[in-house]
């Protein structure tokens, strides 16, 4: 056991004290719906970049490579200015749905360098220009691209070149899980010298000016003789919950307060301001010079220590260290001491990682599988939300209009929710906010490093107060009724795998609510009881002709070949788990059958007939499609070929031999039924192998599956270099079709989409996307256990070249992982933009994006999305443990 493992023994639940301070400072709050109190329901437009330095948030707070308290109180973060800006560098900037020709899109250079899961260690680097930074050229430039151009990128406004930026790193140790060391170095990567100034800054989240709760902590400036050493500058923060901590500053840095309250005259025209040292006060400091925005008495909720360097030469590194402990500062808060704090942790944060990364891997591979453990424990985020108090508006300060609680406002129906944890995003800029399927995704990779937060994160999405009533599982925060894929048994199931197969509590705990959110598909997205489901978009967007996730005409339903696909998954998986708890306790056996029952009715309906004689599969095209049925029964193939109809080869569970002796009702029941309902059996597989006979739940039968795989592993249609596609390149040519008494079209489009669904951030028209490569891989894997070499296939189509599925399996693992590995010194995921550059300042910072190309693999939406693309660290490493029982 590492010593990073005993930290984690030490505090498994969020409770523990190692994990009271993290990373958990969104890189952005401004734009995000909690934030937004319009009538117009626009958070872009009604909290906005330029605001954010004057305004004080009402939910949460933002900043640069920050930590702070797991409730929030208290926040820490670096501020920059280069002597140009017109304002402090406090927070990532970005382009809104509307400013951007794809979408949201951050235009920042930053990396999560490393990180453990106590937060014992974490290191962040962010790049800054040394020119003033060209916020209105990125919003004009990208105002005039369409949607069949390039995104304009600040590497692209050539301010970055000659590596005229600095780099800042942001180093953060922990002496204890209350005192943490902070170092903060800067290096001038230019030609030329250049002026700089550096704030840390610590400041309490404005609970006070709302009128539910008056209470504020406060910030004090340390003077002699309760100072009592030199050579250092330091403040005390006191606060009803977590009591006083000190910060001291090494060196003489000037010390600046004011109060995280929001200046109402510049921004709103009011008459007069709650106080007169308003949130802007050390950014009107620092850029403008009013030496009055700041008070001068050294009290206040937000404070800064001031460093300023005339000029940093040409390759210079400049230090600051910081403390943050509930010890006054004293001769040993710097020193030996301080550096023996980095040293100790960066030792044992490699100490960890050599136990939970493959010594066995390549220098390149083991550099990415690390940089994606720190992108993903950087992402876990404070998220507080109590829709009903924000439906509601407060007493004072963050007005709700009547409008938002009115018939279509959104959210209206998930008052229950409260929220005010620490949950793992997709990306800490354009994911301030979780994402229930991607949070799933996450767990696989997290599980490696910190099994008891994938297991927690799991949990928390199943809990009374994200859960809603009738079963559904919240989606996001833009409409936490929209509906996410069902795949959180998945997960669960593979955290339980990874963590040894050992806490049962877990499995139960997940499978209980689960129970209810199965209800909930059954009763909801299965209107005719056909067992033929309508889940709408899916996390697919605009993947098929149409959007989905419309309301239809009247008599109109979409049955669709992913949501069913979904929905028998997700009874093999439920299925798997409650054998699994069979074992020990036969009382569950009742939960597996109803799932396996489930499970053949479903097959059933989705491979004989479908509703109104319909089948989802086509002969024709040996292919699954959407089927759109009208008032009058007659039903239309949606004859595009997509994930769509590639999903239903995730129906594929196996049996597991000691079924019979430890699960006799099991047994019992399926026995029944292969007497009485033979008709209902197809679907279980079986065949003798080296243990005795195998069985296998399919939803395809093996010429189904041979028919689909052959247009999978086709280079013309899905099969990439990197992945599987989205839709077949077959339809490069437009494919057009009567949909509802309309012409509507769709065309394979590898790279970003240019249509304006969803808000021109739907991608789903030919790109590779991980989590479903991710979920075909391990379900072909599944299949070629059970047929080994009696099943092969060519790879590619064509090619005469015949493989095993586990060879499939590792192909489409091995073109995932290949989007990371360097050909020519360059990674195909950094595709043409300015990180591909062979300069070791760009070439050794993976970027993980949120999509890929799907002919050359460049990374394309999110380029922080260390979230579900972290899955490249669970396929770098072995495969899951053998099942040790």
């Amino acid at each position: 056991m590492s010593a990073e493992h005993a930290r984690l023994a030490e505090s498994p639940s969020a409770s523990g004290p190692w994990r009271l301070w993290g990373p958990y400072l969104a890189g952005r709050q401004w734009g995000t719906v909690r934030e937004d109190y319009s009538a117009e329901g626009d958070p872009w437009s009604s909290f906005t970049f330029d605001q954010a330095v004057a305004r004080s948030y009402r939910w949460g707070e933002d900043g640069l490579g920050g930590i702070c308290d797991r409730f929030g109180f208290l926040n820490f973060s670096v501020a920059l200015w280069n002597g140009r800006d017109p304002i402090l560098k406090e927070r990532l900037f970005g382009l809104t749905n509307s400013e951007g020709n794809h979408g949201e899109d951050a235009k920042e250079y930053w990396w999560a360098l490393d990180g453990t899961p106590s937060h014992s260690w974490m290191k962040w680097l962010y790049r800054y220009p040394q020119a003033e930074y060209p916020y209105q050229q990125l919003r004009e430039e990208n105002a005039k691209r369409g949607r069949n151009e390039r995104e304009y990128e600040l590497g692209d406004t050539g301010i970055l070149d000659g590596d005229r930026f600095f780099d800042m790193t942001v180093t953060y140790a922990k002496a204890a899980p209350d005192d943490i060391c902070v170092t903060i170095t800067v290096t001038n990567e230019g030609p030329e010298s250049a002026p700089l100034d550096v704030l840390p800054q610590l400041w309490f989240r404005n609970t006070w000016a709302w009128g539910r709760d008056t209470r504020s902590g406060r910030i004090d400036q340390l003077l002699p003789p309760t100072l009592a050493v030199g050579g250092v500058e330091a403040v005390e923060t006191t606060h009803g919950f977590l009591g006083r901590y000190f910060v001291a500053a090494k060196g003489s840095p000037e010390v600046l307060f004011c109060e995280n309250e929001t200046n109402s005259v510049a921004l709103f025209g009011a008459k007069a301001n709650r106080t007169k040292f308003t949130k802007d006060g050390i950014n009107n400091r620092i850029v403008n010079g009013d030496t009055k925005a700041v008070n001068s008495l050294g009290e206040g909720t937000k404070a800064a220590f001031w460093y300023h360097f005339d000029a940093i030469e040409p390759g210079e590194t400049v230090s600051i260290e910081l403390r943050m402990s509930q010890n006054a500062p004293d001769e040993f808060t710097f020193g030996p001491g301080f550096d023996a704090v980095n040293r100790d942790r960066l030792a044992e944060a490699d100490e960890f990682y050599s136990t939970v990364i493959h010594q066995g891997m390549s220098a390149d591979d083991y550099h990415v599988a690390r940089r994606a453990y720190a992108g993903l424990l950087w992402g876990k985020q404070l998220y507080r939300y109590d829709v009903e108090q924000w439906l509601e508006g407060d007493p004072v300060g963050a007005h709700a209009p009547d409008a938002r609680q009115g018939k279509g406002g959104r959210n209206t129906g998930w008052r229950h929710m409260s929220l005010a944890d620490v949950i793992s995003m997709p990306d800490e800029w354009e994911y301030p906010w979780f994402a229930a399927w991607d949070l799933a995704f996450h767990a696989i990779p997290l599980a490696h490093v910190d099994p008891e937060f994938a297991k927690e994160q799991l949990v928390l999405m199943c809990r009374e107060w994200s859960i809603h009533p009738n079963g559904q599982l919240p989606a996001y925060e833009w409409a936490f009724g929209d509906v996410n894929p069902p795949v959180h048994a998945w997960a669960a199931w593979h955290v339980y795998r990874i963590d040894g197969y050992r806490d049962r509590d877990f499995l139960i705990r997940v499978f209980t609510k689960l129970l209810l959110n199965f209800s909930w598909w059954v009763n909801r997205k299965d209107s005719t009881g056909s067992n033929l489901f309508e889940g709408g978009f899916l996390g697919m967007d605009n993947i098929g002709l149409f959007d989905r996730s419309a309301p239809l005409p009247p008599g109109y339903r979409l049955e669709q070949s992913d949501a069913t696909s979904w929905m028998a998954f997700y009874c093999q998986q439920m299925f798997k788990i409650a054998i699994e708890l069979s074992r020990s306790d036969p009382a569950w056996e009742d939960a597996a059958t109803k799932f396996l029952e489930h499970f053949l009715w479903i097959s059933r309906s989705m491979n004989d007939f479908g509703s109104q004689g319909s089948s989802l599969w086509h002969e024709e095209d040996g292919f699954f499609y959407d089927v759109l049925v009208d008032p009058d029964g007659n039903a239309q193939p949606m004859r595009v070929r997509s994930m769509v109809g590639l999903l239903p080869i995730l129906g594929a569970t196996e049996v597991p031999s000691w079924l019979a002796l430890e699960c006799p009702d099991v047994t019992a029941r399926l026995r029944w039924l292969q007497r009485r309902r033979p008709e209902l059996v197809g679907p279980l597989l079986s065949r003798s192998g080296p243990g005795g006979r195998q069985m296998l739940l399919s939803l395809l039968n093996p010429e189904r599956l041979r028919q689909i795989l052959s247009r999978l592993f086709d280079t013309d249609e899905f099969l990439s270099p990197f992945g599987i596609r989205s839709l077949s390149a077959a339809a490069k040519e437009r494919i057009t079709a009567e949909v509802k008494g309309e012409s509507q079209s769709i065309e394979y489009e590898p790279g970003e989409s240019r249509t304006a669904l969803f808000g021109g951030n739907s991608n789903w028209r030919g790109p590779v996307w991980f989590p479903v490569n991710v979920l075909l891989a391990d379900k072909l894997r599944t299949y070629g256990r059970h047929f080994g070499d009696s099943f092969k296939i060519e790879i590619p189509t064509g090619s005469g070249d015949w493989k095993t599925l586990i060879d499939a399996a590792d192909l489409i693992d091995s073109s995932l992982t290949a989007l990371f590995r360097p050909t020519d010194g360059r990674r195909p995921a950094d595709g043409e933009r300015i990180e591909s550059s062979k300069s070791p300042l760009w070439s050794q910072h993976p970027t993980f994006s949120e999509f890929f190309d799907g002919d050359t693999g460049e990374g394309l939406g999110a380029t922080h999305q260390t979230g579900w693309t972290a899955l490249v660290a669970h396929l770098l490493n072995p495969r899951l443990p053998a099942d040790p029982r």
